[in-house]
């Protein structure tokens, strides 16, 4: 019959539109030249020196069994690909990384053992580093000249501390409070200056709050995990815009985790459920993504970290394959 011929050329119709519009919505099919792209550089550790079997990693993962290198990386500092720092929650340990090795000293095996649970890491300058341990309810110092580590203030008491920046533009550490919904400003001697935000949905409010990034000009960046979406606050805690929401398409939010930005403005955010990082500009509009479901290079099982250094290489926390990724942002030339 006449109509049902038509029918079927209207599903196909439908068909063709719907693959049209995913592809040019797709970042994998970008074909413009100039277009930045991100380059697979290394991991550590190699598929050479520890080659686990899904069985061993799932032994290390819900049994704690110590692992010889990384067990569950949450997050990362790096100065550069030869030397980061790794928060290794599975281990309750953390690692210092030089030169694609644990780097082996009495300091690290002794003093940085025994937190629970390890989330929040950044950097003051190039001797001092600052963590979190939400279980402790703590933020704690790395000093590296006088090889110690103290915990930053002994009467704060946070509520499930998670993710911390530094601001180098106000000389202020930013710590997450996911039990209060709120953002805590301290001083380098860890008092509160102020608060941000409150359980809600509206902008400068919070619904359970996990990473943070503050950039080169002190904008804070702000994973508002169960409302979906990134919060940015200019420099002196002041709302300036957000973007995300839930969904199961690419833009889109399920479980984001780790952010940080490049040199050029744009934000990185992990999925750990989409076992991807995706990209935005300074805006928020989407703009392309890499990685997927699997345990080869460029591919992630459950990622949560993320860290971009100066030169815009780009770290990311592959917690469930048990390893750091490391990444290249690469521009071409007009």
């Amino acid at each position: 019959m006449i109509w049902q011929k038509y029918f079927v050329r209207f599903l196909l119709f439908l068909l063709f539109y719907n693959f049209a519009l995913s592809f040019a919505q797709d970042s994998s099919f970008i074909t413009n030249s100039n277009f930045p792209h991100v380059k697979w550089i290394a991991e550590y550790p190699s598929i050479e020196k520890e080659n686990k079997s899904f069985s061993e990693k799932m032994n290390s993962i819900i049994f704690g069994k110590k692992p010889c290198f990384l067990s569950k990386p949450m997050n990362i500092v790096a100065q550069n690909p030869n030397s980061f720092w790794v928060l290794d929650q599975g281990s309750e340990k953390i690692f210092q990384i030089s030169n694609n090795s644990l780097k082996n000293n009495r300091f690290l095996s002794q003093e940085l053992t025994g937190f629970s649970s390890l989330v929040g890491i950044c950097t003051i300058n190039n001797s001092k580093i600052l963590f979190t341990d939400s279980h402790l309810k703590s933020i704690y110092l790395i000093d590296l000249n006088k090889k110690q580590v103290t915990r930053l203030n002994d009467s704060l008491s946070l509520a499930r501390p998670t993710g911390i920046a530094y601001s180098k533009v106000n000389n202020e550490i930013w710590v997450v409070e996911t039990a209060k919904h709120r953002i805590s400003v301290l001083n380098q001697k860890g008092e509160i200056i102020k608060t941000i935000g409150g359980r809600g949905n509206s902008y400068g409010e919070f619904n359970y709050p996990t990473f943070i990034w503050i950039d080169k000009f002190g904008t804070a960046y702000i994973v508002d995990t169960m409302n979906f979406r990134v919060q940015m606050f200019n420099k002196n805690g002041e709302f300036i815009s957000a973007f995300g929401q839930i969904g199961d398409a690419t833009g889109y939010f399920a479980r984001p985790k780790g952010i940080a930005t490049d040199s050029y403005g744009n934000i990185y955010v992990v999925d750990a459920l989409f076992h991807v990082v995706q990209v935005f500009d300074k805006a928020g509009t989407y703009l392309y993504r890499f990685g997927e479901q699997g345990q080869g290079k460029a591919q992630f099982w459950m990622p949560t970290g993320i860290y971009i250094d100066k030169d815009n290489f780009i770290y990311v926390a592959d917690s469930y394959n048990s390893r750091i990724q490391i990444f290249k942002l690469e521009v071409n030339d007009i």
